[in-house]
């Protein structure tokens, strides 16, 4: 370890082998992030070897705490290179993310402690219980890819709405959506192959994505249907979405509700 002393007093300095083993890495991973521009080096000295200082220290810190969110490397990297990056508010974000994850842990665990306890006899558990876990994952993984952009657009009342919804469903009415989202793909796929949104599976398409809406919305309106296909073009990850089976979908859908709802 390296000890430079400062007017302000003392900082420590470490090479890669000694950050990598406090950080609980691998050297190669430090040299790959080197390489790449994501983590560099405060200096090299004379010897050769990487010397990584407080700065270094915290990048690093960030970076993890972005891998362990699952954010890719490129992104990680736009974004603490960024001139506009907050490294308080980034804390405040991870800590947000964190505690969500926390809470679908924890409603995991008690529905499983629950779940032993009717299995040996000792509780009844309805089936509303049963799922209670499943559907707040939902709702939380929701909130955590896209719960910004949705409250900025239709509100917290309504969006609040939506998840007290979500979690009085029954396991039935829940199984009933997810079967109809996957409808609601297979039939897209076959009417983008037409190639003619205002066709009749492209409108099929367009009415049982109104039909899986319901499931999960308070009121419907067309407006609102429209506002959300144009969402799904705008928007790169429900873009990445819906055309994952095959690009230029997101698109298309768009289109068909746009014609469906009679608001293009």
């Amino acid at each position: 370890m390296f000890i430079v002393k400062l007017s302000g007093g003392e900082r420590v300095e470490y090479t890669v082998q000694q950050l990598a083993k406090l950080a609980g890495i691998t050297s190669r991973t430090l040299r790959y992030y080197d390489e790449i521009g994501l983590l560099k080096p405060a200096r090299v000295n004379d010897s050769g070897y990487r010397i990584y200082g407080p700065k270094e220290v915290d990048r690093l810190q960030q970076i993890l705490f972005y891998r362990e969110l699952g954010v890719d490397l490129e992104t990680i990297k736009q974004m603490i290179t960024s001139l506009s990056f907050d490294d308080v508010q980034a804390l405040k974000q991870h800590r947000e993310k964190l505690l969500a994850e926390r809470r679908r842990l924890e409603a995991l665990i008690a529905n499983v402690e629950k779940t032993i306890l009717a299995k040996e006899g000792r509780i009844i558990m309805s089936d509303k219980e049963k799922f209670e876990a499943f559907k707040q994952q939902l709702i939380d993984e929701n909130e955590r890819k896209y719960g910004k952009e949705i409250r900025e657009k239709y509100g917290e009342g309504q969006v609040n709405k939506s998840n007290e919804k979500i979690k009085n469903m029954t396991q039935a009415q829940y199984e009933e959506a997810t079967k109809l989202g996957e409808e609601v793909l297979r039939v897209l796929h076959e009417a983008f192959l037409t190639g003619d949104p205002a066709g009749e599976l492209a409108q099929k398409a367009a009415d049982l994505h109104r039909q899986w809406l319901s499931y999960f919305w308070n009121h419907y309106s067309k407006e609102a249907h429209a506002g959300l296909a144009q969402m799904y073009v705008d928007d790169e990850r429900f873009k990445a979405y819906y055309d994952q089976q095959q690009s230029g979908m997101a698109e298309f859908l768009r289109e068909a509700i746009f014609i469906y709802t009679g608001k293009k």
